[in-house]
């Protein structure tokens, strides 16, 4: 797809992602609560999750009829353009429940096949409501926030390097994230733990974190913010070097990555 191609439907990504913000920010006001669980008691679902992406889905289809969308609360609707946008209606829903400002609203438009780790991201936008910040790339663009050129820490050894993660809601594969954790910690400068992966990439994209790692992640969690985290010049990758899948996502400067993926491997993960 062509550049101009790919800025014109980030234009429209930016302009739902901002509708669905005011929205989702204006619900949160009114005050919210648990409406279901998903993969564990701890793994909510509110109603203004669900209702943010219904509103996100009519609005991509009022300007795309015929393209797929790939969303979290959803089935997956099948299009015909090779074009799919997949939807994080709220990311960080947990933080969202407790009034934590560190909630997101993520949008990406990819085009390519039905499997993530083959499809060619074409424009990304991630929203914090509570701030109003809005990140935002496409391919070949360049990364924004506000409008203006981000660029990710350059130089920084793992020594100095401020590490994002985040943890599963399964309480055995937290367990085994923790150990990995203790290996990790005493080689980096600090780690944080936010609660949204979209925002996380961002903030690596950013120069708030140095690195961000996780595992357990579905595309909708991390195809726009790692986007925005390459346009931004992090390498972003997967097991062994590879795409992205739930096995990981590790984002940083190309030599932060090489050497947080060898601690990685070292604490048993295949980065």
């Amino acid at each position: 797809m062509r550049d101009d191609a790919s800025a014109a439907l980030l234009d429209l990504a930016r302009g739902i992602a901002l509708q669905a913000a005011e929205f989702a920010l204006d619900a949160r006001r009114g005050g919210v609560s648990v409406a279901a669980t998903k993969s564990s008691p701890v793994d909510v679902v509110t109603s203004v999750d669900r209702d943010t992406e219904a509103l996100i889905r009519r609005l991509v289809l009022e300007a795309r009829p015929d393209d797929g969308i790939v969303g979290e609360e959803d089935d997956t609707r099948v299009g015909t353009t090779g074009v799919n946008w997949v939807v994080d209606p709220i990311d960080g829903t947990v933080n969202f429940l407790y009034g934590i400002p560190a909630w997101s609203i993520s949008i990406a438009v990819v085009e390519g096949s039905d499997d993530p780790t083959r499809w060619r991201a074409l424009a990304g936008v991630v929203v914090n409501p509570s701030t109003g910040e809005v990140f935002e790339a496409s391919a070949g663009g360049g990364a924004r926030l506000d409008g203006r050129r981000l660029t990710v820490n350059t130089d920084v050894p793992l020594s100095h390097a401020l590490v994002g993660t985040g943890f599963s809601y399964s309480a055995e594969a937290r367990r085994a994230q923790a150990e990995v954790l203790l290996e990790l910690l005493p080689l980096a400068r600090d780690i944080r733990r936010m609660g949204s992966g979209a925002l996380d990439l961002c903030s690596v994209a950013a120069g708030r974190l140095d690195a961000y790692y996780e595992r357990g992640l579905n595309p909708w969690d991390h195809a726009a913010g790692a986007l925005i985290a390459q346009e931004a010049g992090a390498r972003v990758g997967g097991p062994r070097g590879g795409a992205v899948t739930a096995e990981l996502v590790l984002a940083a400067a190309p030599a932060l990555y090489e050497e947080i993926a060898a601690a990685l491997r070292r604490a048993g993960v295949d980065a």
